[in-house]
């Protein structure tokens, strides 16, 4: 894999975007964990946890398109390698101190580049879901936090972010 003069890996000598060459690598498992939120009012909670949502089940629908994003990741981000996922869990859980609920998505693949990507996709297009069922009650909806808390495999090793303990 090549840097170009700005240490980035997609981008050249003279400035230009390219998809990394990774054909040189070696297959590992690769592992990424990403995170999220959806902050809205209790009321909205309520309505979501109760199922009285008027679009349907915001949980159900949520996960299955945070799992359908992360298959699509190379077809939204520039330069992504399209992958053969082994793994797409979102889970969705209420957090009564936020008012709102967490999002976290995991992603696996024995490959030669990493997932990290694929989660953070799957994370914000399940938080961007729950918000769209949800807007007719709460326009006041904050999605935030969206950041990768693990990955593993690859040339550059572990990393769990210090806030994962």
């Amino acid at each position: 894999m090549t840097t170009g003069a700005s240490g980035l890996t997609h981008i050249g000598a003279s400035g230009e975007a390219h998809m990394v060459d990774v054909s040189a690598k070696g297959d590992t498992v690769r592992v990424a964990v990403a995170e999220g939120f959806v902050r809205m009012k209790p009321e909205t909670l309520s309505i979501i946890r109760e199922g009285n949502a008027k679009k349907g089940d915001v949980i159900g629908t949520a996960r299955i398109a945070g799992i359908m994003a992360a298959k699509q990741t190379a077809n939204l981000i520039p330069l992504c390698h399209p992958l053969m996922l082994s793994k797409v869990t979102v889970e969705i859980t209420e957090d009564q101190e936020l008012s709102g609920l967490r999002v976290e998505a995991t992603v696996k693949l024995t490959g030669k580049t990493g997932v990290e990507m694929e989660a953070l996709t799957a994370v914000s297009v399940t938080c961007l879901t729950i918000y769209d069922m949800a807007k007719a009650v709460d326009k006041t909806m904050e999605i935030g936090g969206i950041r990768v808390m693990e990955k593993s495999g690859g040339k550059s090793g572990d990393f769990r972010h210090p806030e994962r303990g």
